[in-house]
């Protein structure tokens, strides 16, 4: 029940973005919502009908070859955003301003598919093709789509104008950095290896002020060939200042290197208050 809701959120939320912020103002997206939204603007239909029918094949594929959870909650996603694109698209647009319409529509976008995206579903065929091509070629599934989308925002510049791709190009990123947010959250994780003299007072103090366990690890400098400890932990985005802080602490020499991680699980210790 709470994965329908937010898909439908997410994808009302996309359809707030489209009709209300980026197609009033020729400011397009990636993938099939970007040809859909040049489609509409070249044969006057309407917007849903093309975001419907050019997903369906992709979603089809999808429930044969990726799975029939993701396959719905795809479906789910894009039924509500087609409907709620016509439902929308009588009123009129939220602003004017190509600057704010971007910027808005972009972070809308983003949250929006970021929703549908943490919950198990897609609101773009695009990304079912890339995952089944990066199976079978060395490319990541973001390199393809990356591909993809250059691709059909190039061809923004010949259906609408070159500034209007070029503002497209803008709300796409934002768009992206603000899914990354919404998936991962505020607290992705980030790994963090330490090596320093003083390594046991810094994993005390890891411990004690940031509650995050440690793991010591037996190494060896390649220059000198001194036994050398080596610090490893997990924390998140929000909690590296501090690490920092603690490390400069004991020693401004140190040697850290820190992440980023996609997935943590399990582990001993609980997060305790920053102090």
């Amino acid at each position: 029940m709470l994965r329908t809701l937010f898909i439908a959120l997410g994808a009302i939320i996309v359809s707030v973005a489209l009709e209300l912020f980026l197609v009033p103002n020729q400011i397009t997206d990636g993938g099939i919502t970007g040809i859909s939204v040049m489609s509409s603007h070249l044969t006057e239909w309407a917007l849903g009908i093309f975001l419907f029918l050019f997903n369906l094949p992709f979603l089809i594929i999808g429930y044969k070859q990726i799975g029939k959870t993701f396959a719905m909650s795809t479906l789910l996603g894009i039924t509500v955003m087609s409907i709620g694109t016509a439902l929308l698209h009588p009123v009129a647009p939220f602003v004017d301003d190509t600057l704010l319409a971007f910027v808005f529509g972009g972070i809308l976008l983003g949250l929006g598919t970021g929703l549908v995206i943490r919950f198990g579903g897609s609101l773009d065929g695009t990304e079912i093709v890339a995952i089944l091509i990066s199976r079978r070629t060395a490319f990541s599934v973001g390199e393809i789509i990356m591909f993809f989308n250059f691709f059909i925002l190039l061809c923004a510049g010949f259906v609408f104008t070159w500034e209007s791709a070029l503002f497209s190009l803008l709300a796409y990123y934002i768009a992206f950095k603000t899914i990354d947010i919404v998936v991962d959250g505020l607290n992705e994780s980030k790994s963090v290896w330490i090596i320093s003299d003083q390594i046991d007072e810094i994993g005390d103090a890891i411990q004690s002020r940031l509650g995050r366990g440690v793991t010591y690890l037996s190494g060896e400098g390649g220059f000198s060939g001194d036994p050398k400890k080596v610090i490893f932990c997990v924390i998140t985005r929000l909690e590296e200042a501090k690490l920092k802080e603690i490390v400069n602490h004991y020693d401004d020499s140190a040697f850290m290197a820190v992440g980023n991680i996609h997935d943590v699980k399990g582990g001993r210790f609980k997060k305790k208050a920053i102090h």
